[in-house]
């Protein structure tokens, strides 16, 4: 693979001819590496990416992976998973050569993913995060094994480094979100804001994306119908999470004239106009002083979302009708929320031992 100098620029290029996917003969020109090993490292990946063959560094086939999967998922779900895979995983795995990559490299990898404190939390990633990491480490060679017969995904083989299920999900008791409410008065938009997002167990990008006009207060109604992202200094909004995203939240009375006195009296946006112009890094600011201020435990904005489905689950509402309201299947308020909700087992245990006692009664 020759590799030929500029001699008016200093720099690097290649040039030469391929077949591509029908088997038409093309001719393609590089220009502008520093060196003649990039120069001819580009022309050997750009070769092993037309051929479909494994051979090629990892770095060359996420380009691949990344371009066929950007038209099948919504650009909000591609800039998470681009972030993930340039912040997380290409600077592992960028230059190694993907047929070579092992279940050794996998774990080294995962190790070193777990020991990063986050800058802005000043603590590791969280297993759920965790978890979010490896499975698009996994998708991409799964995407190798299925589309371009990579043998084995040794990620799948090693296995995930989190999980679903927080082992630390924090949330707040009724006489908390009482005194973090109090204090948030002072600040009335960020007041609002935490009050939707207590009583009526939205997320945050659901709150952000709301308008006067997903309000009801005839029917006291939420409509639930976009999510708002900002990503790469771009805001924008798009269709909810999942299909059960999409929904309509019943309001408790006194919110609906709470939020009436905001329209009418804080703030005054368009019918289309977002209902809050904060961000969410504005959000997380006010409610950490907010926590501050008031002495409390601290817990993420998400957190809001644990405590209201905590409060329902306390007054006995059913799995199904906490999922329908939250936006969630019942099965992932089983597995997420499980340990919230009041157990039977004793009862069920009482409920068995008269059972049997009842038996020895019949025989006396």
């Amino acid at each position: 693979m020759p590799a030929y100098r500029d001699e008016k620029t200093g720099k690097w290029y290649v040039q030469f001819s391929y077949k591509d996917n029908g088997g038409k003969r093309r001719h393609t020109c590089k220009r502008g590496f520093r060196t003649k090993k990039d120069a001819q490292k580009w022309e050997f990946d750009f070769k092993e990416k037309v051929s479909g063959s494994t051979g090629m560094t990892f770095g060359s086939f996420v380009e691949i992976y990344l371009e066929a999967i950007r038209v099948r998922i919504k650009e909000s779900t591609y800039l998470t998973k681009e972030s993930v895979i340039r912040i997380h995983i290409l600077p592992y795995f960028q230059d190694m050569i993907l047929d070579e990559i092992t279940t050794k490299d996998i774990m080294e990898w995962q190790n070193s993913v777990m020991q990063v404190v986050d800058s802005r939390s000043g603590r590791r990633y969280t297993m759920s995060f965790l978890k979010t990491i490896h499975n698009q480490m996994s998708a991409i060679l799964n995407f190798a094994v299925r589309y371009y017969n990579l043998k084995t995904n040794p990620a799948a083989i090693v296995g995930n480094m989190g999980n679903d299920r927080e082992v630390d999900m924090k949330f707040w008791t009724q006489d908390q979100y009482r005194k973090f409410a109090e204090v948030m008065m002072e600040k009335p938009i960020y007041y609002y804001c935490f009050e939707i997002l207590y009583w009526c167990g939205i997320r945050e990008g659901e709150l952000l994306a709301l308008t006067p006009g997903d309000l009801d207060f005839d029917t006291r109604k939420i409509s639930i119908t976009k999510t708002f992202h900002h990503l790469n200094g771009r805001s924008y909004t798009t269709p909810p999470k999942t299909g059960k995203s999409r929904r309509q939240v019943k309001m408790p009375g006194f919110l609906c004239d709470e939020l009436k006195d905001y329209l009418e009296y804080t703030y005054a946006p368009s019918a289309d106009g977002r209902l809050f112009s904060v961000s969410k890094t504005a959000l997380i600011s006010a409610m950490k002083k907010g926590i501050r201020d008031a002495g409390l435990p601290s817990i993420t904005v998400h957190g809001l979302r644990h405590s209201h489905v905590s409060l329902l689950a306390n007054q006995g509402y059913s799995i199904v009708d906490i999922a329908s309201r939250v936006g969630h299947g019942s099965k992932d308020i089983s597995w997420r929320y499980a340990h919230m909700f009041p157990s039977v087992q004793d009862e069920m245990a009482d409920k068995l031992n008269s059972i049997k006692r009842g038996w020895y009664e019949d025989e006396a």
